[in-house]
């Protein structure tokens, strides 16, 4: 992939120039703008219209997952993907910003040459959800005192194969290892991808998580 235009949204001075500077220095990456708070994300989105947004939790004026659901519910950005950048201890936040939309996200200290690995990924329509850090995900989705939630996402339309894609995307498997273990090609888990994020309408393979959880098609355990 080239020319993916980011846009850094992060309150630390420091850490915007030393994401703006690795990042331009990367062929095929560009940065557009910056924003020091999430109300400032959300008009240099309207206004730049990147590709990604590196976008930070805990900003002043707006934090990272309101302006995330600004964003992503705007149809005048509903194409700008967000990548959220986190640390461990706000697993609980940023499942909210990924109901909001955001695509993924990252640890603050991750090492560069992942970073903009994920701003790739994340351009190129794909669901940022590392194994490692998708299971502290699940696990804190699994403490949410929200069964309700969870049984009221309808699966109809959604055919028995379908299910159990699903399932397994909300297990955390990727695209190779679900088409292992259900012995088909991968031409066909990506064909099941698409029928499932359109008849569930989500955006990417995050949304597709929360969604199996939101179904009870997985659970605690």
């Amino acid at each position: 992939m080239s020319g993916v235009r980011v846009l850094i949204a992060d309150d630390q001075r420091l850490l915007r120039a030393s994401f703006g500077v690795l990042i331009g220095a990367t062929p095929g990456l560009e940065v557009v703008g910056e924003a020091e708070n999430g109300l400032r994300a959300v008009e240099r989105a309207a206004e730049l219209r990147p590709d990604v947004v590196l976008m930070d939790i805990r900003m002043p004026e707006l934090d990272g997952i309101e302006a995330t659901r600004r964003i992503c519910g705007d149809p005048a950005t509903a194409g700008v993907k967000v990548l959220i950048l986190t640390t461990f201890d706000l697993d609980a936040y940023v499942f909210s910003a990924l109901r909001s939309g955001a695509s993924g996200f990252l640890l603050k200290d991750t090492p560069p040459g992942d970073l903009l690995s994920a701003i790739r990924v994340v351009a190129g329509g794909e669901a940022l959800l590392a194994p490692s850090v998708t299971r502290r995900l699940i696990g804190e989705f699994a403490k949410q005192p929200q069964p309700r939630q969870r049984a009221s996402r309808s699966l109809d339309g959604v055919t028995v194969r379908e299910r159990e894609v699903l399932k397994l995307v909300g297990q955390g498997l990727s695209n190779t290892e679900i088409a292992e273990q259900l012995i088909v090609s991968m031409a066909t888990v990506k064909t099941h991808m698409g029928q499932l994020l359109a008849k569930l309408h989500a955006r990417d393979r995050a949304q597709l998580v929360i969604a199996a959880y939101e179904s009870g098609l997985v659970g605690v355990g």
